[in-house]
């Protein structure tokens, strides 16, 4: 059983959000409208070329064999740093102070790097539609406010904010695929070739097409960090996680192919490789909706960048919190809202910082999409796969020594091994698909710092671990340990009081 810290501290909101709330969450943090936009016209004009969908498919599936391991660990554990606690329970403190760590960094440079794809996407679609031009640094100004507002009061407001959002991009990608689907496609019809599962590993190059596939998941498992807002988080984490996961993966799957149906297989790698990337969407959109659903999918893609920012920034605060909590950084970041219930101070120092990266970025004059999305979302990607990987092997550890009532050589040893080796491959994919996946912001020094950024974080929350074993034993025994033990136990009058 976890150990229980003796130390008084202050509680997530519980109850705050029900498992809708939490999917909404989890698939906001992938952004289903930004990751298609973004990363399948590149997986198809680079990459595994028209066999993008098998590349989906593919990552479904290692995606899920990795959440049965995860999901088994959510319902023993449940505490606000997912990753943190895990990891620190199955592979042991200093490990997961490490990881927690890397964890901290990955979330929160993925809320800067959003803003800079945000702003612009913004400052492109109100030019082109309302001929008004402004700085790009005026909607990341926008946006940052707005977040922190939002994540000041009960998660609630944020998961039903972001529901509305994400249930409009979902709406209008579902649309143009069925639209597609409907007329029978496009030049060839509805071919077949796209989700032949051995087309993901053909094509210019399919390591790229893989990367850029399990890159559009990034921020599924944020479930596990709700639990303590959840009401029954030992059933709603495993199901929202399952249903995100897979959800996600069918969709993804469904909107590429009817995508490259709608453009035709050699237009799909022409236009996908042009200068006008964004035609692989718009121009379907166009022939089988209308022009006005063209129009409808640029501001989508704003309201939808928004929503992934915002998610991501909940997912910063909390692993601020968390370690906080533990006290670690500073006690302070360990503070809920005594009405909201929100981990205030750390939602405003994940503001302060991201503040200053995006202020960083535009004070030298770089690219809000090209350098700030671009650069950030690689150095988190990195950090959180690393983080993932080792989550599945401390899914083995952990259940080793515990819970032998739980032990299943499928859901907590096979699975978990198998994932584990799947999300090495996909590191082992970003760094050797680092240059291509950057673009010309690869020539830049920041670029080049990323793999030391990550290792000098890693290897300092190793060294933090080994020096509070050695010399501050008393703090290094609570890394990891402050969980929601009561979790299952909640009342039903508590239960009542759960929303979304």
């Amino acid at each position: 059983m976890a150990e229980t810290p003796t130390r008084e501290v202050q509680r997530l909101k519980a109850n705050s959000v029900g498992l809708v709330g939490v999917v909404f969450m989890a698939v906001a943090t992938a952004a289903p409208i930004t990751a298609m936009t973004g990363n399948l016209p590149i997986a198809v004009g680079y990459g595994n070329g028209t066999g993008a969908p098998a590349g989906y498919l593919f990552a479904t599936l290692v995606l899920t064999v990795f959440s049965v391991g995860y999901v088994a660990m959510a319902r023993r554990i449940t505490a606000a740093g997912a990753f943190y606690g895990y990891i620190s329970h199955g592979l042991g403190r200093i490990a997961g102070m490490a990881s927690g760590m890397l964890a901290v960094l990955a979330y929160i440079v993925f809320e800067a790097s959003i803003v800079g794809v945000f702003s612009y996407f913004a400052k492109t679609t109100v030019h082109d539609q309302l001929g008004v031009d402004l700085p790009w640094v005026l909607y990341a100004a926008a946006m940052l406010l707005v977040t922190a507002v939002l994540a000041f009061f009960d998660i609630n407001l944020t998961a039903k904010a972001l529901g509305v959002m994400l249930i409009a991009e979902i709406a209008v990608l579902f649309a143009v695929a069925t639209a597609v689907l409907l007329h029978g496609g496009g030049p060839d019809g509805i071919p077949v070739e796209p989700i032949n599962p051995k087309n993901a590993f053909t094509g210019a190059s399919a390591g790229l097409g893989l990367f850029f596939a399990f890159w559009s998941w990034v921020g599924f498992e944020s479930t596990a960090m709700y639990g303590e807002e959840s009401r029954d988080p030992k059933r709603v984490i495993p199901r929202a996680t399952i249903i995100s996961v897979v959800g996600v993966g069918l969709f993804y799957i469904y909107v590429s192919w009817m995508t490259i149906a709608g453009n035709g297989l050699q237009g799909s790698v022409k236009v996908s490789a042009g200068t006008s990337p964004l035609d692989l969407f718009f121009d379907p959109a166009h022939t089988f909706i209308g022009a006005w659903a063209v129009h409808a999918f640029q501001w989508l893609l704003i309201t939808g960048s928004f929503a992934c920012g915002m998610a991501f920034h909940q997912c910063a605060a909390r692993y601020l919190y968390a370690i906080g909590r533990e006290g670690f950084l500073n006690p302070a970041l360990g503070r809920t809202h005594p009405r909201h219930g929100s981990p205030y101070i750390a939602s405003f120092v994940q503001s302060v910082i991201a503040v200053a990266l995006v202020g960083a970025f535009w004070a030298t004059g770089q690219d809000p999409y090209i350098h700030l999305y671009t650069l950030l979302a690689i150095l988190g990607t990195m950090a959180i796969l690393i983080v993932q990987t080792l989550c599945s092997f401390a899914v083995i550890g952990y259940f080793r020594k515990n819970h032998p009532e739980d032990r299943h050589w499928f859901r907590t040893l096979t699975a978990p091994l198998l994932g584990g080796i799947g999300m090495t491959a996909v590191v082992v994919l970003l760094v050797i698909n680092m240059d291509t996946a950057a673009g010309t912001a690869a020539h830049s020094l920041f670029f080049k710092a990323i793999p030391w950024i990550v290792g000098l974080v890693f290897f300092g929350g190793l060294g933090l671990g080994l020096y509070l074993r050695a010399r501050r034993p008393e703090r290094y025994e609570i890394i990891g340990r402050i969980v929601l033990e009561d979790a299952a136990e909640r009342t039903d009058d508590e239960h009542a009081h759960a929303n979304v």
